[in-house]
C-alpha cells in the first residue's frame, strides 16, 4: 500500500472524495475533516475493501500516477477539451485524476500520447515523409478497412484502432497539431504459469495485446510510427496511407537527426537566452577517438568542483592544441605520429539561475553521442525544448541534417 499511500497525500482530498464515491465497499470516512485526518483513515478504509475493488483501485492509481508527470501533464494537455479549467488545477495528480473522472475517453487518449512520445526517436521509431494537407479519414468504413488490413498483414483475429486529433508542443511555445492513430492487435499464444483458484502452480494460454502508434502532421506531411520492427513500421505506414489518408506511399525517411561534437574541440563559450535563466553551461565529459587508432577511445571527466575546464584538462592530459590537433609541446616520440582527434561523446551541464526563495537551481544534463545519439527523448517536454533550442544554437545539432522538422 505504500505507492498507494504517496499517492494520496499528493492528491486533494475532495478529488479522492469524487474517485470513492463509485465504491460500496469502501467502510465510512469522514470527508469534512483536515486533510491530514483523511488520509490515514482512507489508507486502512482501503485495505480493507473487498479484493476486487481494492484491486482496481490499486490499479487505477497506477494508470493516474503515470500521467502524474511532467511528459503525462503534457499529453493530457495535448488532448484535454477546456485546456483552461485543466490549467487552473494545482497538482499533477489533481488534474490527472479530474481528467480521469471527468472525461475518461481523452484519459486514455492521453496514455496513447504518452506512450507515442516516450518512443519517439527511439529504436522502434521511424519517420517517413508523405503528401502534406491530407486529411485522416475516420469514417466508419475507411476504419473497418484499416483494421482489416492489419488483421491481414498480422494474421490476427482481432485488432482495434483509435484516431483522434491530438496537438504537440514546439519550440517558443508554438504547438502544431496531429492525428494519431492507435492500433491494438492480438498476438500469437502463449503458455505461461500462474496460480488456479487453489493456489496451485498451472499452466495457462493467454494472447498478449500489442501496441502501435502512428501520428501524421498536415502541414508537414510526415508520418511518424512506433512499432516492434522497421518492417512492421513500413508496412503499418503504407496502410495508413492507402486506408486513412487515400495516397500512395513511397518509402521516403526523415532524415536521421546528425549531431556534430567538432566545436567542443576548442573552448567554447555557449551563448544563451537571459530570459530562459540560464546561469552557466560546462562540459562535464569529452570522449575522444584518434583517427589512426579508431578502435581505442579516451574519456576526460571534469567533476563540478574540478580547478580547471575540460578543454584545460585535455591541454595537460594529451597536448590537445586549440584546433582540436596536438599542441606541438606534446612529445611527439611518444606516439610516433601526432594523433588527429574527435569527439564521439560530450556530456554538458545546463544550469539555471535558482527560482525566487529557492537556494539552488535546477540543472539539465545532455549527453551526446556522434554522430546520431542523444538523450534528449528520455526528457520531459520543456527539458527537451530547451536542449534541441541550444543544441541548434551551439551548431551541434545540424540543421541542414533536420531541416525539415522545424521544432519537433
Amino acid at each position: 500500500m505504500t505507492s498507494i499511500a504517496a499517492f494520496f497525500r499528493k492528491t486533494p482530498v475532495n478529488r479522492l472524495h469524487d474517485y470513492f464515491t463509485q465504491f460500496p465497499s469502501l467502510p465510512p470516512i469522514d470527508w469534512s475533516k483536515p486533510e491530514p485526518e483523511v488520509i490515514e483513515p482512507l489508507i486502512e478504509a482501503v485495505d480493507s475493501m473487498s479484493d476486487p475493488e481494492r484491486q482496481r483501485v490499486v490499479l487505477d492509481a497506477a494508470r493516474v500516477g503515470a500521467l502524474a508527470t511532467e511528459p503525462g501533464q503534457t499529453a493530457l494537455r495535448s488532448v484535454v477539451r477546456d485546456r483552461a479549467d485543466f490549467d487552473e488545477l494545482e497538482g499533477f495528480n489533481n488534474r490527472s485524476l479530474w481528467v480521469f473522472l471527468r472525461d475518461y475517453p481523452r484519459f486514455c487518449m492521453a496514455e496513447e500520447v504518452l506512450y507515442n512520445d516516450e518512443r519517439r526517436r527511439g529504436r522502434s521509431w521511424s519517420g517517413f515523409e508523405v503528401e502534406k494537407d491530407c486529411s485522416v479519414r475516420k469514417d466508419e468504413i475507411s476504419v473497418a478497412a484499416f483494421t482489416a488490413a492489419i488483421r491481414e498483414r498480422f494474421d490476427t483475429p482481432h485488432a482495434h484502432v483509435d484516431i483522434f486529433d491530438r496537438h504537440r508542443v514546439l519550440l517558443d511555445d508554438l504547438e502544431c497539431d496531429l492525428v494519431q492513430v492507435a492500433i491494438y492487435r492480438e498476438g500469437a499464444a502463449e503458455d505461461v504459469l500462474g496460480f488456479d483458484e487453489r493456489s496451485r502452480i498451472a499452466r495457462r494460454v493467454v494472447r498478449p495485446v500489442f501496441e502501435a502508434a502512428m501520428t501524421y502532421e498536415p502541414a508537414t506531411g510526415v508520418v511518424e510510427v512506433v512499432a516492434g520492427s522497421r518492417k512492421d513500421r513500413i508496412d503499418l505506414t503504407r496502410l495508413m496511407a492507402k486506408h486513412l489518408l487515400g495516397i500512395d506511399f513511397e518509402e521516403k525517411y526523415v532524415p536521421l537527426r546528425e549531431y556534430d561534437l567538432s566545436v567542443l574541440l576548442k573552448p567554447f563559450n555557449f551563448p544563451t537566452d537571459p530570459e530562459d535563466g540560464i546561469e552557466s553551461v560546462t562540459v562535464r565529459e569529452l570522449r575522444l577517438m584518434d583517427s589512426g587508432e579508431p578502435g581505442e577511445r579516451i574519456e576526460l571527466q571534469s567533476p563540478r568542483d574540478a580547478r580547471r575546464t575540460i578543454w584545460d584538462m585535455a591541454r595537460h592530459r594529451l597536448g590537445l592544441g586549440a584546433d582540436g590537433a596536438a599542441a606541438s609541446a606534446f612529445p611527439s616520440e611518444f606516439y610516433g605520429e601526432q594523433p588527429d582527434w574527435a569527439i564521439t561523446r560530450a556530456v554538458i551541464t545546463v544550469r539555471f539561475r535558482p527560482a525566487a526563495g529557492s537556494g539552488r537551481g535546477k540543472s539539465l544534463t545532455l549527453t551526446v553521442t556522434m554522430p546520431h545519439g542523444c538523450d534528449l527523448k528520455d526528457m520531459t517536454p520543456q527539458e527537451r525544448l530547451i536542449g534541441e533550442k541550444y543544441l541548434r544554437r551551439w551548431n551541434i545539432l545540424r540543421e541542414e541534417a533536420d531541416a525539415r522538422h522545424h521544432a519537433e
